[in-house]
């Protein structure tokens, strides 16, 4: 069976969009069309039910679809593995993080010393940037939020508090610390559900029968501390934020159990891991937890 065709439906099966999916490979979609129908005729079963110009994955083709991903990601697995055993200094790697700010200072460092090496990130909340990573869509994700999968290999970067960010001049920033029951009803910066900043605020606020009063959300947690230096509220921030002078902040330390985030990368458990994105994973890491080192005693 040639392979192309089989590329071809997983494109279709995951958009479950014959247009789209045309769009994605570059091809004519009445091409497109002509290649699904001559592999169900080869097949002998539908693999897509059809209403109209609508399609669905059936159950044949998601019997297929599951087989096909395997082929394929053990094939393309074995083209990394001779490629880095023949020693090639190239290579790609694609990552999920929930926010670039913790990527992008150690991105410098690893393209000065891998020019030959092609690194693509994307940026998704916890689950979606997940479920990328299952469907074989990126090599890496850089989490700040517990994975718990037996499918996923998980690896510790750094372990840190977090700590409260407030503007200078609020009524608690000459405090060394506080209690989330002083918090209620202060004005909270954070991000939309599924960012680690939003979970671990409604947890620590659910310990005490509450719920944050969040007056602004986004999907960039890197983006927190220069709000709330701005005056629009406080928010929640990890420790390493705080060597970056985005604007006059005081930092707190939270009185509350476990208000810490814990940064890992997770990769799958069947998935051939190359050589660039291992040279990734031990350089970011390495990168992180100097630069954590560098930072520590900044509160105390």
């Amino acid at each position: 069976m040639d392979l192309l065709p089989l590329r071809y439906f997983q494109a279709v099966a995951r958009h479950e969009h014959i247009s789209r999916a045309a769009a994605e490979l570059r091809v004519s979609q009445p091409s497109l069309s002509r290649t699904i129908a001559r592999l169900e005729n080869e097949l002998g079963v539908p693999l897509f039910d059809r209403q109209g110009r609508h399609i669905r994955l059936n159950r044949f083709g998601a019997a297929f679809l599951r087989r096909v991903d395997r082929a394929l990601g053990e094939l393309d697995d074995g083209r990394q593995e001779l490629s880095d055993a023949a020693g090639l200094i190239n290579g790609s790697v694609a990552v999920a993080a929930e926010t670039m700010f913790t990527v992008a200072s150690a991105l410098v460092g690893f393209r000065a010393e891998y020019p030959g090496v092609d690194v693509r990130l994307v940026q998704a909340p916890a689950e979606a940037m997940l479920q990328r990573l299952r469907r074989g869509e990126v090599d890496l994700c850089l989490s700040s939020q517990p994975v718990d999968d037996p499918a996923l290999e998980v690896a510790e970067v750094l372990r840190e508090e977090v700590l409260l960010a407030v503007p200078a001049g609020h009524r608690l920033a000459s405090r060394e610390s506080v209690g989330i029951e002083e918090l209620l009803g202060e004005p909270f910066i954070s991000t939309d559900r599924g960012h680690w900043p939003r979970e671990l605020g409604e947890r620590l606020f659910a310990a005490a029968g509450r719920r944050p009063t969040i007056v602004c959300e986004g999907n960039e947690p890197g983006a927190t501390a220069f709000l709330i230096g701005t005056g629009l509220g406080i928010g929640f921030v990890p420790e390493m934020a705080s060597r970056y002078d985005v604007a006059p902040i005081a930092y707190l330390r939270v009185d509350a159990p476990d208000c810490h985030r814990t940064l890992s990368f997770v990769w799958r458990r069947d998935a051939y891991l190359s050589a660039a994105a291992r040279r990734f994973r031990e350089h970011v890491t390495d990168a992180i937890r100097s630069n954590a080192e560098d930072s520590a005693g900044r509160i105390s």
